[in-house]
Formats: structure tokens, sequence, C-alpha cells
């Protein structure tokens, strides 16, 4: 009886001993030591242009200690026209393809800017590329204070998005989560190792609202804390879920022949961004008053409905659904004295 009782003590010490090293393996993240934080990747969405500004001036209020945090003007040539870029987009250059572009004379501006920002904070999927990006965005749809992840295993940035979403709340802090097996974005931001988007509207190209700057000041003010509280290593961030409205696929206007766009959106689908959107519900309106209707099996939650920008892209709107992401408990490894 105690030669069993003894091997059911042992037994119970090894699960008691494995769980703990189940529970503990991954845990440990290291350190988040190099923030950046970008405006002006478009350079007429002003809010993080003149937040950026303002920063390399008097960053005090983005400074967290153990951090070095950097605000950056990525495209300053557009800034200073306030145009949303010079020769091409900037936020869908940082592909292998252009990254590795050989420099000549006539190479579009923002390829050339996209292998100096590659250098600068990457090289991107290197160890030696910077921990994590905020890329600060506007709008002219009526997302709101939105995140943007790209990446459904990124536990950090995920756990970084519910710390977020807690402190804002109840006001509403939408996540897109921009993953596709086809869409391919290479953004500006994709450089560090964690890359987050912060896309604020509606704000018209050119303007800055104070509103909508504010929320977009609280997003980052957030996130730093989080970053900060992290590296502190004195507390662990257990398992957690948030909701996430996944990309599908984007939304053309209807054109005719000649490729012009032949109806605008409908009044009951503008400004509606991550509502539900069911069959049979009007999506576009001719100027004859002809409805064209959604036509689709399940429910989606549109969103950037009627961005300006888009036109050029051919994107009236992007179709996503709802899910849910856990991200496994994570804790800094700073303080570990076992880990190098």
């Amino acid at each position: 009886f105690l030669l069993d009782h003894y091997f059911l003590f042992c037994s119970q010490q090894f699960l008691e001993l494995l769980q703990s090293m189940i529970s503990s393996s991954g845990a440990d993240n290291p350190a988040v030591r190099r923030v950046a934080i970008f405006g002006g990747t478009h350079g007429n969405e002003l809010s993080g242009v003149f937040l950026v500004k303002h920063w390399q001036e008097n960053g005090a209020e983005i400074q967290r200690t153990g951090m070095e945090v950097k605000p950056f003007l990525a495209n300053p040539r557009a800034v200073k026209k306030c145009t949303r870029y010079i020769d091409c987009d900037l936020n869908r250059v940082f592909d292998p393809d252009n990254l590795g572009r050989t420099v000549v004379e006539d190479i579009p501006y923002e390829v050339r800017r996209a292998q100096e920002i590659n250098q600068i904070f990457g090289p991107k999927g290197s160890d030696d590329a910077y921990d994590l990006i905020f890329d600060l965005h506007n709008t002219t749809s009526n997302m709101g204070g939105t995140l943007i992840l790209e990446s459904s295993r990124d536990d950090f940035t995920i756990q970084m998005f519910h710390y977020i979403k807690n402190a804002l709340a109840p006001e509403r802090c939408p996540v897109l989560l921009i993953e596709h097996p086809s869409l391919k974005y290479a953004t500006t931001r994709s450089v560090a190792k964690h890359p987050v988007g912060v896309e604020v509207g509606p704000q018209p190209q050119g303007v800055v609202r104070a509103d909508t700057l504010d929320k977009m000041r609280r997003i980052v003010k957030h996130g730093l804390d989080f970053v900060q509280l992290f590296n502190e290593g004195r507390k662990e961030f257990p398992s957690c879920t948030i909701e996430v409205f996944k990309i599908m696929e984007k939304v053309d206007y209807p054109r005719n022949k000649n490729d012009e766009v032949t109806a605008v959106i409908h009044p009951k689908l503008q400004d509606q961004d991550w509502q539900p959107l069911n069959n049979g519900d009007p999506l576009f309106l001719t100027l004859d008053g002809e409805v064209i209707a959604y036509k689709g099996d399940c429910t989606v939650y549109p969103t950037f409905i009627n961005e300006a920008a888009y036109y050029e892209k051919k994107q009236a709107f992007v179709k996503t659904v709802k899910m849910t992401l856990t991200a496994n408990h994570i804790r800094s490894s700073a303080l570990n004295p076992n880990t190098s």
C-alpha cells in the first residue's frame, strides 16, 4: 500500500511538473525595446503627420522606461505636397522584389524610400528589425479607431489589442485582420517583428480634426503602456480572446465598358462600416435610380466604405467576416535569468 501510494504521489508530482513545463513553454517572450511610430506613410493623412512632427519636437509623452521610441515621418516628400504619394503607394512596396531592386535614376521615389526605411528599421524578417512599429493612418470612411492586425498567430500583438480595446471601452475599437492568401499588402510597418496599423476616421484627406487626432493619440498611448507593462516582467498576460473582422474580398464599383464608375454607394450603406450586410441589402445606386443589391449566402461586415483613396484601386469597400482569435498567455523574459 505504501509503495503504491508513493508511486501515485510521484506520478502526481510528475504530472504537475509536466503541466508547469507545458504552460511555461512558449510563454517567455523577448522584451520589446525598439519601437517606431510612423506618420505620413500617406502624406495627406494628417493626424499621424501632426502627431509625429509634435513628438519629434517634444516626445516626452511617448517615452517609456527601458524602451527607445522613435517618431518617424515615412514619406516626407508626399507630406510636403500633402498628397498620398509621389510615384506609387509607399504602403504597398515592402515586398522582396521592390526592396531588392537596383537603385537607378528613374526608380520610383517610394521604392527608394522603402529601401531606406528597410535599412533603418529592418531588414524585414531579420533579428535586427525593430520590435514594433505603429503606422498611423486616416481614412475618409466611418471606421472609428481601428486597429489593423497582419497575422492571426502574433500573440504579442493580439494581447496588445486586447489591452487597448479594454482601455478604450466602452468606446468601440474594431480590429481588421488583413491576413489573406491572395491579398498581399506589403505594408510599411511590415518591416517590424510586430506591425501595428492604426486607422482612424472619418477624416477628409488634407484635413486634421481634433477628435480624430485625439483618438489616434490615445490608441498609441495605451499601446505603449502595454509594452511597458510587458517589459517590466512583473505581469503575466493570461490567454485572451478578441473579436476581429477578417478581410475576405475587395468589392469594386459597377463600371461601364470604358471602365468608368456607373453607380455610387447607396445611402443606406454609406457610413455603415462594421455593420452587418445581408442578402438583398442595397449596395449601390445608379444616377437613374436603380438599386443594386448585395447577393450573398452569408452576413458580411463591410468596411473602408467609399474610401476616397481607393477609387484608383477599384475598391468600393472591403467585405469582412467576424471571427474570434485566441492568444496564448505571454510574459516577458526580461527578468528571467535563464533567458539570454
